[in-house]
């Protein structure tokens, strides 16, 4: 026996003496039935992963920004690349991100990089949540893990504020600002919210420490936690999959290594064929090694946009609006895209909608209203959906939206009620482009606001109800 074949064989009986060790220890091969795991293999399940590695994006180069940012508003001279701020007192918060951004290699690449990836999570939540909505995936049994993605949608949106207000130049504490006049806003505990949130009264030289601690503490914490929820309770169910067209052929594994899902999709033992009706068991690749396979390329395809995204598209540079004047106010302020709804219904309710409640002596503000309880309304609705179109027997296939009219058309209006509440929050914008004042648009926001989907929601649910009543009688 040559030397590197005694070579090759220690090694070998190394690696064995090792996997033995951790088995007896962590009983490794009880894990080997998840390998064959069947993941469907459709496109539109993979927004779910865009989400996973655009948190992974985030934490990551959150860690690298975290090294250098400063939580402070305490005023220090600013010594850095800017010349239009060269000597002058400037919060330590807005210092130091003008110091990542100029001054740190790869700064500006990585803060960009970091922005994107923010707003790329939220919309692959929201798409994974509509493709979920309108193929039916939520049904019975999985009406735990919607609720557990809605949770995940709007601890991302707060994930977003308290980062946006953290650099504290005159845009971020304008809008850090409007937050804490909603939080105070709510009836009976919004001074301790705000006191909790902000740090007492904005802005106090708590604000930044809170919402930092929040930003890369608290909220991320409670993201990773439901992240986890989401993929056990998605490994223990088995994976929703779209109607088959005709019986599937495959190979049935070995009896010691079947799993409840993979009795099509594993290699060895003898042939089978899977009902086209058979809902006990999902056709679709082994979770090792080709889903792993692909989730590696949607993980670089997801770095890549990301990087392409910071290399290409500035992100929020506060230098343009310089540090935090308590005295002015920038000239346009509107929350990032995925807020900007909220903001619509600031802009659309009357002022008669404040009111006090008799005898209990309650303020009632617009800003409670369309900040707060509208938005509370709109995640409580979409949290409780699948108890609306509840299932008593477990669904394991998705349908086609065109099979589902009256679900459909809720879907359908609740988009378009979303998007003309967005528009209602960049109701100035409008106003310019029509060169007519907002209150010229308002009045007509506010009627396409509850017209618009009410009436689109209705067509949509007649077409496709006629579409099933044709398709009956053929």
């Amino acid at each position: 026996m040559s030397r590197v074949d005694r070579l090759e064989e220690r090694a070998s009986d190394a690696g064995t003496r090792t996997y033995n060790w951790l088995d007896s220890r962590f009983d490794l091969d009880n894990g080997r039935a998840f390998l064959g795991k069947a993941f469907p293999a459709e496109d539109s399940f993979l927004l779910g992963e865009v989400a996973l590695f655009c948190f992974v994006m985030l934490v990551l180069t959150g860690m690298f920004l975290g090294m250098f940012f400063e939580p402070s508003t305490s005023d220090v001279e600013y010594e850095g690349s800017v010349a239009a701020f060269q000597g002058e007192e400037v919060p330590e918060a807005f210092a130091s991100v003008l110091h990542i951004t100029y001054d740190i290699p790869f700064g500006m690449f990585i803060r960009r990089i970091h922005h994107w990836a923010a707003h790329l999570f939220v919309a692959s939540i929201g798409l994974h949540m509509l493709r979920v909505f309108f193929t039916g995936a939520y049904r019975n049994p999985r009406e735990p893990n919607w609720v557990v993605g809605t949770g995940l949608a709007g601890l991302a949106m707060g994930a977003a504020y308290t980062g946006y207000a953290l650099p504290f130049d005159e845009f971020a504490a304008t809008a850090t600002g409007i937050g804490y006049n909603l939080a105070t806003s709510i009836p009976f505990v919004g001074s301790v919210v705000g006191k909790v949130v902000f740090g007492g009264e904005f802005p106090s030289s708590a604000t930044i420490p809170r919402l930092y601690f929040l930003h890369v503490l608290v909220i991320p914490v409670a993201i990773a936690i439901l992240l986890a929820i989401h993929m056990a309770i998605l490994v223990r169910q088995k994976h929703t999959e779209a109607p088959r067209n005709d019986d599937v052929r495959g190979a049935e594994p070995p009896q010691s290594t079947r799993t409840p899902d993979a009795g099509a999709v594993s290699d060895g033992g003898t042939e089978t064929a899977v009902a086209k009706e058979d809902d006990t068991v999902v056709v679709g690749l082994p979770a090792f090694p080709n889903q792993a396979a692909v989730s590696a390329v949607v993980f670089f395809l997801t770095l890549a946009t990301l990087a392409a995204l910071g290399g290409f598209f500035p992100v929020h540079n506060i230098a343009e609006y310089g540090p935090n004047n308590p005295a002015g106010t920038p000239e346009l302020i509107m929350p990032d895209w995925f807020l900007m709804w909220v903001y619509g219904f600031l802009k659309l309710l009357p002022s008669w909608m404040s009111f006090t409640i008799p005898v209990v002596g309650v303020h009632v503000s617009t800003e409670f209203v369309g900040g707060v309880l509208l938005p509370t309304v709109v995640f409580g609705a979409i949290a409780v959906w699948p108890f609306i179109d509840y299932r008593e027997n477990p669904v394991h296939f998705t349908a086609s939206p065109l099979d589902r009219p009256w679900q459909t058309a809720v879907g359908v209006a609740a988009i378009q009620f979303i998007m003309i509440a967005s528009i209602a929050g960049m109701n100035n914008l409008l106003g310019r482009a029509l060169d007519v004042g907002t209150e010229v648009v308002n009045p007509i926001l506010t009627v396409a606001l509850f017209v618009v989907p009410g009436v689109s929601g209705l067509l949509t649910y007649r077409l496709l109800q006629d579409d099933s009543t044709e398709g009956d009688d053929r």
